[in-house]
């Protein structure tokens, strides 16, 4: 299998999201591990029904981690913080970003299949299909005031510049069509505590951009930062900051954000991480699936240094999210 399907859909586009080996020649699962078969895949295998989603009916009472993996096509599903392997959605096209709403629910882009998916917590079947027709959609999160779901779209089936949707209370067609010329391809997006809305990408020569769609606003406005960026990974509001995710560095940087601006507030070097494309801020860790590692890699938040823990049995992981137990 190739490192991604995504990469032939785009037309030959160095897709951050899943031709990492492609764009910064670090995105081979480690060692032995592009034939080994994960650990969590032979688990799947034991399950009597193993072409079906599963789950272990005691772990929907705990919190749970997700991690989707764009070449097997599953969202496996982890204890956490034991990271232990639980169960894993199954059937998936090229899925990318997750993220989570106030109720627990997940949501996966479902990238190769233009749509994302809503799972409730410990679920495995879709309580919602939302459709983004002609579009490779990347990221996700969830406005803490409205509920509003937001989509940022890599490009179009034609090849043509992405954007950003948004789901009022993630749900229906999306609203909105928003753009801006200073970004060509979006990557990962995050609304702050006050419903303003964060998006990395590309600009046509392939550099770094941010923008942001205030909230109440029409139109995503240019977002400049005093620290460089040389592969745009997560964007999340951490409590304080805007953390945006450094792929080239494996390190996220912390922005206090002001009208158009963004100051650098400190960094946390996530240490031993070959290639992480989202990341998770989860009370004082953070976690980042590392597809060049093809693992999860667990540092302290912001600290950041030295992994506390890694989560193996992924093969491409692109994607990341808590789920919190009810």
């Amino acid at each position: 299998m190739t490192p991604s399907r995504i990469a032939a859909h785009v037309a030959g586009l160095c897709l951050a999201v899943a031709a990492l080996a492609a764009c910064n020649g670090a995105s081979q699962p480690r060692a032995g591990a592009a034939t080994a078969v994960p650990p969590l895949a032979r688990a799947i295998a034991r399950q009597s029904d193993r072409a079906h989603s599963w789950i272990e009916a005691a772990a929907k009472r705990s919190d749970l981690l997700y991690v989707s993996d764009t070449v097997t096509g599953d969202a496996y599903v982890f204890s956490y913080p034991q990271g232990k392997a639980e169960g894993a959605i199954t059937g998936l096209e090229d899925p990318a970003g997750e993220c989570v709403d106030g109720q627990g629910n997940v949501f996966v882009t479902n990238t190769g299949a233009s749509n994302v998916l809503e799972y409730a917590h410990g679920g495995t079947s879709p309580i919602a299909t939302l459709k983004d027709d002609g579009y490779f959609p990347v990221g996700c999160s969830v406005d803490p005031q409205t509920g509003n779901l937001a989509v940022t779209n890599f490009a179009t089936y034609s090849s043509q510049p992405g954007n950003v949707v948004i789901y009022k209370h993630a749900k229906g067609r999306p609203t909105g069509n928003y753009t801006d010329p200073s970004t060509s391809q979006y990557l990962l997006c995050g609304y702050d505590d006050k419903g303003n809305l964060f998006a990395d990408g590309l600009t046509g020569a392939s550099a770094f951009s941010l923008v942001e769609l205030r909230r109440g606003a029409t139109a995503l406005t240019p977002v400049d930062l005093n620290q460089p960026i040389g592969s745009g990974g997560g964007v999340q509001w951490d409590g304080t900051n805007l953390a945006i995710g450094d792929q080239s560095t494996n390190t996220i940087y912390r922005f206090a954000m002001t009208a158009k601006k963004g100051k650098l507030a400190g960094a946390t070097s996530l240490g031993g991480a070959s290639a992480v494309f989202q990341f998770w801020i989860q009370g004082g860790k953070v976690l980042g699936a590392d597809s060049g590692a093809a693992d999860v890699g667990v540092w302290k938040y912001p600290a950041g240094g030295s992994a506390v823990k890694t989560i193996t049995g992924a093969y491409v992981p692109l994607g990341v999210t808590v789920s919190k137990a009810r």
